[in-house]
């Protein structure tokens, strides 16, 4: 730490050098208000899926879209923010609050007035830390909604394992597990493609017990449907999907998410 004090004042050659790291220290300090601000409608979205099945479209939605929506906020905040310091407008409620940004205000004119882009030094701080906000709170992608249904209907995470099949090493298992002298091989993929193809192989060579495949279903189609149960793997498939299409709860061995 010392050494990189020593490296970051050799850098500093000149006046506007001074002024320029100045201002950038003080753009770290009023960087995580405006990251706050930019993930206020996303948490207020996050908080709606303590209600929702973890497996439902709708959750998946509100998990997938945040951090775009993040991001996308973060850049327009940026940009309104050095508007309004372009503008020298300050309207914070404290008055140490009021006189930081009138500091700062005259700090980025100069700067913008010497060929530096304020906005744009602030961007490469601010997009580092909404991507690291982002990896902290995804938190629940799809396997790991998953794995909380599993452990949540009494299964013992501890003996949950992934693995590949024994019989057809091509075919990894998302979850695998021993239940009442059963083994369950399950496959978990938000879309299928073409990766039902796989399953289908391994099933007529395993020694597994039961295969599942589980997905949000937005890719299936009835051919899909049928080929899979045709070798005894079940399927379930998101609330929203199954309830739209009769022929899902139609064909036997297929089942909702909340199932």
């Amino acid at each position: 730490m010392r050494k990189l004090r020593f490296e970051v004042i050799d850098e500093i050659n000149s006046e506007i050098d001074l002024k320029l790291f100045i201002f950038s220290l003080k753009l770290f300090m009023i960087k995580d208000l405006l990251l706050q601000e930019a993930k206020l409608k996303d948490l207020l979205d996050i908080s709606k899926i303590e209600n929702l099945d973890p497996l439902s479209l709708e959750y998946d939605k509100i998990t997938i879209y945040s951090p775009y929506s993040t991001r996308v906020k973060g850049a327009l905040l940026s940009l309104i923010f050095f508007d309004k310091l372009d503008n020298k407008e300050t309207n914070f409620t404290s008055q140490d609050a009021d006189s930081f940004i009138k500091d700062l205000s005259t700090l980025a004119i100069e700067l913008k007035n010497n060929g530096i882009e304020p906005n744009q030094i602030f961007m490469l701080m601010f997009s580092e830390s909404i991507n690291q906000s982002i990896i902290s709170d995804s938190g629940s992608n799809y396997e790991e909604r998953i794995l909380s249904v599993l452990t949540s209907i009494g299964i013992d995470e501890s003996k949950i394992e992934k693995t590949h099949d024994k019989d057809d090493s091509s075919t990894e298992f998302d979850f695998f597990f021993e239940l009442k002298n059963k083994t369950y091989g399950i496959g978990a993929k938000r879309t299928l493609r073409e990766r039902y193809k796989q399953f289908i192989k391994t099933a007529q060579m395993t020694t597994i017990d039961i295969m599942i495949e589980i997905t949000l279903g937005i890719d299936l189609t009835q051919e899909k449907v049928k080929a899979i149960r045709n070798y005894d793997v079940f399927l379930f498939i998101a609330d929203e999907v199954y309830n739209s299409y009769k022929y899902l709860q139609d064909i036997d061995g297929v089942y909702s998410n909340s199932k």
